[in-house]
């Protein structure tokens, strides 16, 4: 039977266990709170024209122009991709806290240094997995931020290139899909197009893990029986708090990075806003024609999405379901 509380484990058993509850862990959570994540990426991607007010007001928009399901524009993508993603984050996690583990303790360096790992190991899933889901995301956005015509144009007629006046709610068609970016990004730009803002992603996802892992063992830690060692089992609420508490912490803390990430991964642009060569690039030109402010956009719904999200993930992973479903089956073998 696999012991997930020591840390002699079995590593047949303990890996493909950590692997399925990364994986339910991230299907649970990212069903929760995505319409918040839809907010977040549109928020982050304004610059000129400001559509949105605020999270309410972009979420309420969204379902009026779109109906509910819009707010799940870009789900599909994420909820395919973030099982192999949220499975590698917290087992790679997992398995580096073993290794620098001694006598079941680790020293503080050891947790950032794992979580360094952890992070790393990620953007190989993370990168193309975000690319898409900002495409599908911000699509509603950049149609919405089209010129609705005047009566008087209307009546006017076609415009002399007879491209048809957009319609004020979205139809399937001018939608793009999944499929659609990638068979194009890889026509165009082979498999770095879906890497495109690699660099940025591992600049938010490593200092997010370093500040995430450590401070999340050391919570989940408080008042546990065990002497402090690391490795001992938490209450479900305390795996939960835990998680939801050092997921807001580390999300705020590097969310200048996450508006970087998006601009750069972000394809379409809207009239007036600027396209970008690469990081340094990028944070010169929001700070100069946005000012530092613009560095925190979409902060709160970051903090609401990373919270749950997280607190979630470490409650279905502190219960143990990989283990529980790996036991039953060999049960039956």
């Amino acid at each position: 039977m696999c012991d997930r509380v020591h840390l002699h484990v079995d590593p047949i058993c303990s890996l493909p266990a950590k692997l399925i509850n990364g994986g339910v862990a991230g299907l649970v959570g990212v069903t929760c709170v995505f319409p918040i994540d839809l907010a977040k990426t549109r928020l982050q991607n304004q610059q000129g024209v400001q559509i949105y007010k605020g999270m309410l007001d972009c979420l309420a928009k969204t379902v009026h122009t779109e109906g509910y399901f819009g707010c799940y524009r870009g789900a599909a993508v994420n909820l395919t991709l973030v099982t192999p993603e949220k499975a590698i984050k917290l087992a790679a996690n997992d398995v580096f806290r073993q290794m620098l583990s001694k006598d079941g303790y680790l020293p503080l360096w050891g947790e950032v240094l794992a979580g360094c790992g952890a992070g790393t190991c990620q953007v190989v899933v993370t990168t193309p997995m975000e690319m898409l889901k900002i495409q599908l995301q911000d699509a509603g956005r950049l149609i919405a931020q089209r010129p609705v015509p005047t009566p008087a144009q209307a009546s006017a007629g076609p415009a002399p290139s007879l491209a048809a006046p957009p319609p004020s709610r979205p139809s399937p068609s001018t939608r793009p899909s999944a499929m659609g970016i990638t068979m194009e990004l890889l026509k165009t730009h082979g498999l770095a197009g879906l890497y495109r803002g690699a660099g940025a992603t591992l600049m938010r996802d490593v200092p997010f893990s370093m500040i995430y892992f450590p401070l999340f063992a050391n919570l989940n830690a408080l008042g546990q029986e065990g002497g402090g060692n690391v490795q001992a089992r938490a209450p479900l609420w305390q795996s939960f708090m835990s998680g939801c508490v050092a997921g807001s912490v580390a999300a705020v803390a590097v969310t200048p990075l996450d508006v970087i990430k998006t601009r750069l991964q972000t394809l379409q642009k809207g009239e007036g806003e600027d396209t970008y060569k690469g990081i340094i690039d990028c944070t010169r030109r929001i700070m100069m024609r946005e000012g530092p402010s613009a560095f925190l956009k979409g902060a709160t719904c970051r903090a609401l999405v990373i919270a749950p999200l997280f607190g979630i993930a470490q409650g279905v992973y502190f219960l143990g379901v990989g283990e529980f479903r790996l036991t039953h089956l060999y049960s039956i073998f």
